[in-house]
């Protein structure tokens, strides 16, 4: 067994009906791939149907699991809602949701139009407590135990410049998990979120960073294990925090990231010392100790 291959066990995800949001590509389509291999019914919605369309037949095709698509834009109710009737439909229940879709800019803030902070933050935030705010309600009404898991991001809570309204919008998103955690419980809802590091997604990050940037600016030279994080990882995550297995499990944030986060630690600079460089280090401190003994 590696860590790029299926974690859970086969049936581990049988009989639930799962509601991807941007579930066409990138990593919300890996999710969809593994849950479709464990069981799971899975609905794939974004704003792009032919995307959809091709994503929906391939996972059928490859997994042999029962998917449809349903066009949306998460910051309009009445399409979630949509989904929400296709889901229960098909499948006859929506048990799980991944709040998945996303939008973001690098750039300096203030180059940024109002109308581009209003679109990450709607698609980001809004999209997020719409889609969680319709199920709720649809799982209260019908007495369902649901489960919501959010993606959400390291930054929400360390802050990060020039992605400012992503982070503002993650940090709202971590907060409404774990309130609504706390006041869905006695309902049986349950509602985490996963942070993950760097998990390069052609289509994201090439809309992000110009090649020559993303090889300046390489994350392996700074995450502590040294590489980028695997799909099939985060998969692995997302499908136990849906599964029953995570049952005792509510309102948490779990950091996936190689260490990442961790890089931020104030001395964290010295990793760039040679042993050479330490032998060095290690007489000049010896030295000083002894001169200051023997002017005591």
């Amino acid at each position: 067994m590696t860590y790029n291959e299926g974690m859970l066990r086969d049936g581990s995800l049988d009989n639930k009906t799962i509601i991807v949001t941007g579930g066409g590509t990138g990593l919300g389509k890996s999710m969809a791939a593994y849950f479709l291999r464990l069981g799971a019914n899975v609905v794939i919605c974004s704003r792009k149907t032919e995307i959809l369309a091709q994503t929906a037949d391939e996972l059928s095709r490859a997994t042999g699991g029962k998917i449809i698509f349903v066009p949306c834009d998460v910051r309009k109710t009445g399409e979630i809602e949509n989904v929400i009737a296709k889901a229960a439909d098909a499948f006859g229940q929506v048990d799980g949701l991944v709040n998945n879709s996303a939008g973001n800019f690098i750039s300096p803030t203030e180059r940024l139009s109002y109308k581009a902070v209003d679109t990450v933050v709607d698609i980001v935030l809004r999209g997020t407590y719409y889609f969680t705010l319709a199920l709720g309600k649809y799982w209260i009404e019908h007495n369902i135990k649901g489960t919501v898991l959010s993606i959400a991001t390291t930054y929400a809570t360390t802050g990060s410049g020039w992605v400012v309204p992503s982070a503002m919008a993650k940090a709202g998103v971590l907060a409404m998990t774990r309130s609504l955690a706390f006041e869905w419980a006695r309902h049986g809802i349950r509602l985490n979120a996963l942070a993950p590091g760097p998990f390069p997604t052609k289509g994201a990050w090439d809309r992000l960073f110009p090649e020559e940037l993303a090889e300046k600016f390489s994350f392996e030279n700074r995450i502590p294990l040294a590489r980028t994080g695997e799909h099939q990882e985060l998969a692995n995550l997302a499908a136990y925090l849906l599964s029953d297995f995570s049952a005792y499990m509510t309102g948490e944030v779990i950091t996936l990231d190689g260490g990442e986060v961790l890089a931020a630690g104030q001395f964290n600079f010295l990793k760039e010392v040679s042993d050479d460089q330490w032998d060095a280090i290690e007489k000049q401190i010896k030295s000083a100790t002894r001169g200051s003994k023997s002017s005591e």
